[in-house]
């Protein structure tokens, strides 16, 4: 199989010298990423390696129970990444990152697969598993920006809503700022990848879809349903977000429990 399409093992071994780029930059410059850049790039091989044989397997399989399984694990992955960058914890906070992440990109996701796309059979491997995944990487990244904004917001801002709440504010009213400016930092890199689609960089679905023969026309529809179902799923992971961490820094009386917020122990890091 040969075509512009088909890149070879010896090709693809080519194309990873263009990492020593990044390892030499960080050499000359002394940024202390030497490593990192490698070990990343190791890791990016053998993940993606791995993924790529269990994908044709699932593929060639064509069971709902396959397909199933996978997206439940990549969406307990993207879960636990998002609980995992923040500078505060509290109790629940595995839980509240994993729902957000589930319920806003699973929406989001099935509106685009059933209600657009209209796939046949509903577990149609070759269409939910990678649109899911794009959602999912998307409102992994949102969630997780809300809730360290949050978290962090609200700890450094203790006073300010200690003092609303003194003069006679709801606690919803004494977070709502807090929440919006987090629902808006969660957004914003899904917003300015909307804004300038198509003008800085063609994104992966539009080269996916141009390089497998796809017209280009045909190829933006398919890019434009994808970023619109990263926006609404970056959105109501951001709001599932702000709604969770509320519920558990305010109690019934409207109080403030800022001791629930803890600082997440860095010391392995």
């Amino acid at each position: 199989m040969q075509g512009t399409n088909y890149i070879s093992v010896a090709e693809l071994a080519l194309a990873s010298l263009l990492i020593l780029v990044s390892a030499g930059v960080s050499l000359w410059l002394k940024l202390g990423l030497t490593k990192r850049i490698l070990i990343s790039a190791v890791r990016a091989v053998v993940q993606l390696s791995i993924v790529g044989l269990l994908l044709k397997w699932i593929f060639a399989a064509n069971q709902w129970y396959w397909v199933l399984l996978i997206i439940a694990v990549m969406t307990l992955i993207a879960g636990f990444s998002a609980r995992s960058r923040g500078s505060y914890v509290y109790r629940g906070l595995t839980r509240d990152a994993l729902s957000s992440v589930w319920l806003a990109s699973w929406l989001s996701a099935a509106v685009g697969l059933y209600a657009v796309l209209h796939i046949h059979p509903w577990y149609s491997p070759q269409y939910v598993i990678p649109i899911l995944g794009m959602v999912l990487g998307n409102c992994l990244t949102a969630v997780a920006l809300c809730l360290d904004r949050l978290t962090q917001d609200l700890r450094q801002q203790q006073a300010r809503v200690e003092v609303l709440l003194s003069m006679g504010a709801s606690g919803w009213e004494a977070y709502r700022d807090t929440a919006r400016s987090a629902v808006v930092a969660g957004m914003l890199p899904t917003i300015n990848q909307l804004s300038v689609v198509g003008l800085v960089s063609l994104p992966g679905m539009i080269t996916g879809q141009i390089l497998a023969g796809a017209s280009p026309d045909q190829a933006i529809r398919f890019q434009l349903l994808t970023m619109f179902l990263i926006c609404a799923g970056s959105a109501g992971g951001c709001l599932l977000c702000a709604i969770f961490v509320y519920r558990h820094v305010f109690n019934r009386c409207w109080q403030f429990c800022s001791w629930r917020l803890q600082r997440r122990n860095t010391e392995k890091a």
